[in-house]
């Protein structure tokens, strides 16, 4: 019998087999291979295996039963292998979101692996997600961040983007959260802010969700008996698909996916898959919100020991200046009896004493010393009472204008002028008035002691929530090694005496918690800079 198809033929060519393409010469000399790969699928063969079946030979229907039964199963090994290449694909795919979820403990940076990997082609494939995160105080979900395009045009170009740059996963998902997040958290705020449900409500489609752990796909939406009509509105979709996020029996949230453009059916497989996908997301996104939390802990238990740090260190000072206050005190209070004597009975004598006496100069001159001792002595008393300051609301003007007042007398003694500019509508300090009056009369009178002429500036400015205190006075020179002796108590310099003066300012000043700054100006003169504080610490 003359045969259509070349399967009798060992060796063929091109013009005998119409079915090999380029590429595939090595069928021409491989019979075997040609009748299992082509000739099957033949129309020539099938022409020769009717005339086969017309002939009456008993081997016919054998022939064909055998050939059809061939060919089933090449059909069926072929679906096997479309859907272990996919399976191949979705594992690696799941490995690789599982890898970046993993590793990753920024929750920005999980939500934008987790959703891209939802909607992108690479991923699930959907057109649109939304996550509503479970709030366990108040037992609600709320809406945290949707992706996805909001109409045709939108996705068109988001599609059109994706296959001209052709990046992987992690990449989209990087892109997304450097270049979209922000925005597409703004795009959805409206449908966000309606998305806050209660799950005290055990009837509504999301408790139920929640309740059973298990995905659901909600198909016929708006006439759906669970769907609220307002949530199918919301959503405007009438399928759309539940996946529950739950890590080891702990709520976490709820991913909300649809079809919103394409309209594709979203079958069983896809509901699978994504099941599949929850597990490591649930648990990222717990992981990343219990290291924010860590963070927001660690952040707060290191500014608190900070803070226990100082006042350690600040009560350890503090111990040390009421050691200093107790013994200067003590020590004041034996002087001030019999010095007190001293000079009272000096300057009754003095009294009595006409000017022509001989003796009166050495009288005046025991009280002088004795005024200046008394003096001495009322530093020292209130270097002690600086550590318990009695705080209240002051106006800084007004306090400046009466301690310039208090040692005008003087300044106009030793020609010493001295100007005020005052700030307009400056709010009232908190201070202990007398103390910071008597730190304001130390630097006036330290500027004018030992000297005749110079000059002494004063202002006052608001700065936020302080008021500044500036005072300079370019009566002195002074080298820095001077200006930090007169820092510390009882040092003595050349030019402002000895004693505690600014030493004493200085630590009234830190017990109040004012700052303050002193500074040597450019060519003569001390600037002192003070920030007094108008509210109360807490």
């Amino acid at each position: 019998m003359d045969w259509e198809c070349c399967w009798d033929k060992s060796t063929v060519t091109t013009s005998d087999c119409p079915n090999i393409g380029e590429g595939e010469e090595d069928l021409l000399q491989s019979q075997q291979r040609r009748i299992l790969e082509k000739c099957c699928d033949c129309d020539r063969f099938k022409h020769d295996l009717a005339r086969f079946r017309d002939s009456g030979n008993p081997l016919a229907p054998v022939l064909a039963l055998i050939n059809t039964e061939y060919r089933h199963q090449k059909n069926q090994i072929q679906s096997l292998v479309s859907f272990l290449d996919n399976k191949t694909l979705e594992v690696r795919f799941l490995h690789e979101l599982g890898s970046v979820l993993q590793s990753s403990v920024d929750l920005d940076e999980v939500l934008s692996v987790a959703l891209t990997a939802i909607t992108a082609g690479k991923g699930f494939g959907m057109n649109r997600a939304f996550l509503l995160l479970f709030d366990r105080n108040r037992n609600l979900l709320y809406g945290h961040l949707a992706i996805g395009p909001r109409n045709y045009d939108e996705a068109w170009q988001a599609w059109n983007e994706i296959s001209t740059t052709d990046m992987d996963l992690q990449t989209l998902a990087q892109n997304f959260r450097h270049k979209k997040l922000t925005t597409e958290r703004a795009k959805f705020q409206d449908i966000l802010k309606q998305m806050t449900f209660t799950l005290d409500n055990s009837d509504h489609i999301f408790a139920k969700t929640m309740d059973s752990n298990q995905p659901a796909l909600i198909e016929d939406a708006f006439h759906h008996p669970d769907v609220d009509p307002e949530l199918a509105r919301l959503l405007g979709v009438d399928t759309f698909l539940l996946m529950p996020l739950i890590s080891r029996n702990r709520r976490v949230g709820l991913i909300i996916a649809d079809n919103c453009i394409t309209h594709r059916r979203i079958s069983e497989e896809d509901m699978r898959s994504l099941e599949t996908f929850t597990f490591p997301v649930a648990f990222a996104i717990e992981r990343a919100s219990l290291y924010d939390r860590l963070q927001v802990e660690l952040n707060r238990v290191t500014e608190a020991g900070k803070k226990l740090k100082e006042q350690q260190e600040q009560i350890v000072k503090m111990e040390k200046m009421a050691l200093v206050g107790r013994i200067t005190s003590s020590i004041a209070h034996s002087i001030r009896n019999p010095l007190m004597i001293i000079g009272g009975f000096a300057r009754s004598v003095l009294k009595n004493t006409p000017e022509t006496d001989p003796k009166r100069d050495f009288i005046e001159s025991i009280v002088g010393e004795a005024r200046q001792m008394e003096g001495v002595l009322d530093e020292i008393l209130s270097y002690s009472d600086a550590l318990y300051p009695a705080k209240d609301f002051w106006n800084v003007n007004q306090m400046v204008t009466a301690t310039i007042s208090e040692t005008s007398d003087r300044l106009q003694a030793l020609g010493c002028e001295i100007s005020f500019v005052p700030g307009e509508s400056l709010p009232a300090i908190f201070i202990d008035y007398k103390q910071v009056a008597y730190c304001l009369k130390t630097m006036i009178m330290s500027a004018i002691d030992g000297h005749k002429g110079g000059r002494i500036d004063i202002r006052t400015y608001g700065d936020g929530d302080q008021v500044i205190m500036h005072v300079s006075d370019t009566s002195v020179r002074l080298s820095q090694e001077d200006l930090d002796r007169l820092l510390v108590p009882f040092s003595t310099t050349l030019e402002l005496g000895s004693g505690l003066g600014l030493a004493l300012c200085k630590t009234i000043l830190d017990k109040q918690g004012i700052a303050f700054n002193i500074r040597l100006l450019p060519d003569t003169g001390i600037d002192y800079t003070i920030s007094f504080p108008t509210r109360k610490e807490e």
